[in-house]
């Protein structure tokens, strides 16, 4: 593609991530596209992996894509995207279908998809597969489906950046499994590379998450929105490594006891533990401030035997702390599990920048707001992929450019790069991963206010990030995490109210007036010439 009117029906397609958008995205343009899939490690580790409660999806009778809609803007508060909403909500069955047509097999009940009842939504509609391990299943289908096409798969290969010529992504520079860093040039670049958990010391995220591609988007150019809402899973185990206990295991009965053995969110909402997340994550919170940090219990026990049956991973997980959760309650605590902001998007998946397309986690399409509904992101991640996909193959205009209906109003100053503000003068120390979790969990976690977010903000100024030239990975990620939080601490500054799930401790209270999504975007700092027609092709990048 070598201008912004070029027929993409026969061009060459970079795929970043190899979750579930990334699969699906390349599946689906290898129709049409010769398409190279790159993925920081093994094809199969990414966030899907590790999804537990399922998918959700109207496909019954009694249920409609009304109420889907309907739940979903609730959850959001307020900051919804309506027509990517009623995408997600009317696309979504059918694209359930493709990953039956896939080969992932659902659980069932009887003759019918089983189904399950999660918090916020008004009717049960999440369909799960071995249990507890509906995103393995999905995973596992959609591999098996892209390495029956002719995709070629990059594994353990690292995203260092966007190339961008002219104004336009026209490929990304890599390093090789061997170590070797190179150039990946093409027609066109999908993100799909998922979230960044690893902002924060607790989170559901595998250590993958480090935010590469949105990191990457930010430094090109790219709009990104939305980055004051992470959503906190409230109940992760508070014993071992951290691992996610379902929202499902909620919706199936099992509520939370504080350690007088009182259901406490029976005085917090009329919905109690099936309330929306945000609401759980900080009720558990105050409980634990209130028992001098110790962890609430999940009690299931009401369950008994079935839970061993109905989630299988969860029980084994326990059980290797040793607790039989079929007999005693197990703690729990809230965890860093899901990002609502992200390079922001229309609903064909196009991004700010011509040339870029951005799907999953890593986008941000407005369909979550504020707080995302329980078991929409698979959702997400299929239908937009599935979109973004369509959209390579005959957009006669400048490809990639974010439509008007995805409006960005109010924009918000970020600090710029390193390079930048070392220029100021003083050379500041690398930053150090854990310190920065800690400061992200303390000051910008479940609870913020102006005092420690300013302090925060102050910290963060005061790293930088290795020398990319000469930096390892893991010192890449860094940096890329102290690039991504510092957006998300300057957001979340800027929105001077509570909603959703962004709390404010000195703004309590929902305004208005700031039901707007704020976006930030950087002038490019690392934009390279090359040549105008891009074939697929690798050449060697000097360190």
């Amino acid at each position: 593609m070598s201008g912004g009117d070029t027929d993409m029906s026969t061009g060459t397609v970079i795929v970043v991530g190899s979750g579930i958008a990334g699969l699906v995205a390349a599946v689906r343009a290898s129709r049409h596209h010769e398409v190279t899939l790159v993925t920081k490690a093994e094809l199969a580790e990414s966030n899907t992996r590790y999804a537990q409660g399922g998918i959700a999806a109207a496909l019954f009778d009694d249920d409609s894509v009304a109420s889907h809609v309907a739940d979903t803007l609730r959850a959001g508060a307020g900051l919804c995207t309506p027509a990517a909403v009623e995408v997600l909500c009317g696309e979504g069955p059918e694209r359930v279908r493709d990953l039956i047509r896939w080969g992932v097999e659902f659980d069932r009940d009887g003759d019918s998809l089983a189904r399950g009842l999660e918090a916020a939504h008004s009717s049960a509609r999440v369909l799960h597969a071995g249990g507890d391990a509906t995103g393995s299943a999905i995973e596992t289908a959609l591999v098996a489906a892209v390495r029956q096409t002719a995709v070629r798969i990059l594994e353990n290969t690292f995203l260092r950046e966007l190339v961008v010529a002219d104004g336009r992504v026209t490929g990304v520079d890599v390093i090789g499994a061997d170590g070797r860093r190179s150039r990946l040039l093409a027609d066109a670049v999908v993100l799909a590379t998922g979230g960044a958990g690893q902002l924060f010391p607790h989170t559901t995220n595998p250590t993958v998450a480090t935010g590469d591609g949105t990191a990457a988007a930010l430094r090109a150019g790219a709009a990104i929105a939305d980055s004051e809402f992470y959503q906190f899973h409230p109940t992760a185990l508070a014993i071992g490594d951290t691992f996610l206990v379902s929202e499902a295991v909620r919706g199936e009965g099992a509520v939370l006891r504080n350690e007088a053995g009182e259901r406490f969110m029976l005085a917090v909402h009329p919905d109690a533990e099936l309330a929306p997340r945000d609401v759980v994550a900080r009720g558990i919170a105050a409980e634990m401030a209130r028992q001098g940090g110790r962890p609430v219990v999940l009690d299931a026990t009401v369950l008994g035997a079935g839970l061993a049956a109905r989630f299988p991973g969860i029980t084994a997980a326990c059980l290797a702390r040793g607790i039989d959760w079929t007999v005693e309650p197990v703690p729990v605590t809230p965890a860093a599990h899901y990002w609502m902001g992200g390079v922001a998007t229309d609903v064909n998946g196009r991004t700010s920048l011509p040339g870029l397309w951005a799907v999953g986690e890593v986008a941000c399409t407005g369909a979550h707001g504020a707080n995302r509904l329980a078991s929409n992101s698979l959702l997400e991640s299929i239908v937009f992929a599935w979109r973004a996909a369509d959209d390579l193959d005959g957009a006669a205009l400048p490809a990639g450019t974010l439509s008007a209906e995805a409006g960005l109003p109010a924009g918000f100053e970020t600090p710029r790069t390193d390079a930048a503000t070392e220029a100021e003068g003083g050379i500041r120390p690398i930053v150090d991963r854990a310190e920065l979790q800690r400061v992200l969990w303390d000051a910008a976690g479940l609870s913020r206010s102006a005092e420690g977010l300013l302090a925060a903000s102050a910290r963060l100024a005061g790293w930088r990030g290795a020398d990319p030239a000469t930096a390892t990975t893991a010192q890449l990620e860094d940096a890329n995490l102290l690039d991504l939080a510092r957006v998300l601490v300057t957001a979340a500054l800027a929105r001077e109210e509570s909603r959703g799930a962004h709390e404010r401790s000195d703004f309590p209270l929902t305004d208005p007036a700031l039901a707007v999504h704020l976006t930030t975007a950087r002038a490019a700092a690392h934009n390279t010439r090359a040549r105008q027609t891009t074939p697929a092709r690798e050449v060697p990048v000097p360190c």
